[in-house]
């Protein structure tokens, strides 16, 4: 390993793919806060340099723009594998990609790491679980998915990455871990992502009817950013033999119609509610169970819902109103 020992501990040389994006942004910042130097990749497709432009100044911080789904040949001692549209309106657009960047992308992280020696977390998702027969969710359900609808390039390309990287631990003795991040929320969200969270502020924001899929009875559980890096970052330093998969998400369980609410309440806005047909396969229930991440990582989250919606809020004014670019 490359690390040196500094004020802040080891010091160590670490990629985040995916690193210009939502999630990435905020983990290239923890991390340099943390006193490691960051390699962030990213090839901006749903990623935006405004995410990370307070970075590129910071000589702990480099960014190369590169695709996942081709090989990266860099020295680094930890890999964090973010790189993947996480809404289906951005992997819609390209499902084969999606698929690619998902199981190609996981193929060529894992081959880095096996070279170079590297620790390796591959960021899955609450999607492996599909529309579950059980709830909440642990990491012992094996899921309930479509393997041939709109949303399986999604889907099971996250399922396929888990299975390449418990294959490498099996055969190569690679050490890996593995997070299923539930619904995650906060600043630097993408306002056209069509998640519920960005989706319904902006809709608030703007005075536009508020857009509710089905009868709105459908449930998420939401985790503020700052909680779910936290737990990312706690999850790759814990001990080798805790591979996971492990639940990253807030399990405090709410219908979709009651965060609309909440967010018209919040924000003052006058928007009125739309139904809209259920897209296909969209899930019924979320919420996770968190007991191994309580247990395993001493973690749960600490950001209320009205607290983390106040701070997402006051971005998307200042990301509308042109006060930021």
């Amino acid at each position: 390993m490359r690390v040196q020992v500094t004020q802040f501990g080891l010091r160590r040389t670490v990629l985040v793919t995916g690193g210009a994006g939502f999630l990435g942004s905020h983990l290239c910042e923890r991390l340099i806060d943390a006193g490691h130097d960051v390699l962030c990749a990213d090839n901006f497709y749903t990623g935006t340099r405004e995410n990370i432009a307070h970075l590129l100044g910071n000589p702990r911080f480099e960014l190369i723009r590169h695709d996942v789904t081709f090989p990266l040949y860099v020295e680094v001692d930890e890999i964090y594998n973010l790189a993947c549209p996480a809404s289906p309106i951005h992997y819609g657009v390209d499902p084969v990609q999606t698929t690619k960047t998902s199981v190609h992308g996981a193929i060529n992280m894992l081959g880095l790491a096996k070279r170079v020696g590297a620790k390796i977390l591959q960021a899955s998702t609450s999607e492996v679980y599909g529309d579950p027969d059980v709830h909440p969710q642990r990491e012992d359900y094996w899921g309930n998915v479509n393997p041939i609808g709109p949303r399986s390039c999604y889907d099971e390309g996250k399922r396929c990455a888990e299975t390449l990287f418990f294959d490498y631990w099996r055969q190569y003795r690679l050490r890996i871990k593995v997070a299923r991040i539930f619904n995650t929320y906060g600043p630097r969200m993408h306002p056209n992502d069509g998640r519920v969270v960005s989706n319904f502020i902006v809709q608030a924001l703007r005075g536009d009817p508020i857009t509710l899929f089905g009868d709105g009875s459908q449930t998420r559980s939401f985790c503020y950013v700052s909680d779910l890096i936290g737990g990312l970052v706690r999850l790759m330093d814990s001990p080798d033999d805790f591979t996971g998969p492990v639940n990253l998400g807030n399990p405090v369980e709410m219908t979709v119609a009651a965060l609309a609410r909440r967010i018209v309440d919040l924000t003052g806005s006058s928007s009125v509610i739309e139904f809209r047909p259920l897209p296909e396969n969209d899930p019924r229930q979320r919420q996770p169970d968190i007991s191994l991440a309580r247990e395993r990582l001493d973690w749960s989250p600490a950001v209320g819902l009205e607290q983390g919606l106040v701070a997402t809020i006051a971005y998307f004014e200042e990301l509308l109103s042109g006060r930021r670019t």
